[in-house]
């Protein structure tokens, strides 16, 4: 509930790092993302906290869950919030395959 109140009516970011790795190196990047929270009535928050929801995740919410109620934008990759930055891990093996073609 505390991490929650922090969040409630502020923006933060998220950021995850990704790293694919072949014989022609460490190939690295982070993905962050600003997610902006309206306020969260206390009503409401009591509600979601007692649920299971925001017990096994970073930040006390799911983006894809309840909490998706009180975030009216983001800025960056969705999928970055909910986990992992598909776009940027996808481009980041096709990065280490090329370079790794160009040196065999």
């Amino acid at each position: 509930m505390r991490m929650l109140h922090r969040l409630s009516g502020r923006t933060h970011q998220v950021l995850t790092g990704v790293a694919a790795l072949s014989r022609a190196g460490v190939f690295s990047g982070v993905e962050t993302t600003e997610v902006v929270f309206a306020p969260i009535p206390e009503s409401e928050l009591a509600v979601y906290c007692a649920t299971e929801e925001p017990l096994d995740k970073a930040g006390a919410y799911g983006i894809q869950g309840h909490a998706a109620r009180w975030i009216p934008r983001i800025d960056g990759c969705y999928f970055n919030v909910m986990g992992l930055p598909i776009a940027r891990t996808a481009m980041l093996i096709e990065e280490a395959l090329a370079e790794c073609g160009r040196r065999s």
